[in-house]
């Protein structure tokens, strides 16, 4: 790890992963899973259902990535997805307007008990937004509902480009007129942030050791020479002195 006051002083923006750093995912759309279900007395195993729904996140953006299918937001991807999920699961009673109502699940994600504290005093100093793979619409929704208090909200569609690509990470660089290493991303994902790393960007990882739930394996300590290492954005802001 450098030393921090090698490292900030030319720091401008803090950009953040959003999926797993910022709000806790799993817990949220297993929670709007059971509750479509529970219209039709079915039950279903929630978490399960939103592991798989996740698993197919990566996959389809990889199609993309690679040229295989056009450009096209999360949100289509995950309703996509969201209809293989439900055939897996014997669950092919919704309608299509509950299908895409579920599918905005991914708008209501419930922010980590430290994240809005985090982000409010790393706000006091630093341009504070996104740099996610979701879209604008859903991440500004995901702000309007779990209070988010971002400055700019920077989504796949600004670069057209799916991370890791570096486009992806220069673009949104680009869009807020700075330079790479006055950017800084904050990741709970290792790939993610050596994928910064590599493009110029300063990185700080985040621990979330239960993004994935109590089993985690993946992700729980970092592996790459980041700038900042931290238990929870709380810690983060403490020691860029916010």
């Amino acid at each position: 790890m450098t030393n921090p006051k090698d490292t900030i002083h030319d720091l401008r923006a803090i950009l953040f992963d959003v999926f797993g750093t910022v709000v806790d995912w799993r817990s949220s759309v297993a929670r709007e899973v059971t509750a479509a279900a529970a219209r039709y007395n079915l039950t279903v195993d929630a978490e399960a259902l939103a592991d798989r729904w996740r698993a197919l996140y990566q996959p389809a953006m990889s199609r993309v990535r690679a040229g295989n299918t056009p450009f096209v937001v999360l949100d289509v991807l995950h309703r996509q997805n969201l209809d293989q999920v439900l055939e897996e699961f014997s669950l092919g009673i919704f309608s299509e307007s509950e299908k895409e109502a579920l599918n905005c699940a991914w708008h209501r994600l419930d922010p980590w008990p430290d994240a809005i504290a985090g982000l409010e005093r790393l706000k006091q100093r630093y341009m504070i937004g996104t740099l996610s793979n979701g879209n604008i619409a859903l991440i500004a929704n995901m702000a309007k509902y779990a209070r988010l208090p971002w400055d700019v909200i920077l989504g796949a569609e600004i670069a057209r480009a799916y991370k890791p690509q570096p486009q992806a990470y220069l673009g949104s660089a680009a869009a807020l007129s700075l330079k790479p290493q006055q950017c800084m991303l904050v990741a709970a994902h290792n790939s993610d942030l050596k994928a910064a790393l590599d493009c110029g960007f300063r990185t700080a990882f985040v621990e979330r050791p239960f993004e994935h739930g109590p089993d985690q394996s993946t992700d729980l300590v970092a592996s790459g020479h980041y700038d900042f290492i931290a238990s929870d954005f709380v810690d983060l802001a403490t020691q860029l002195k916010c």
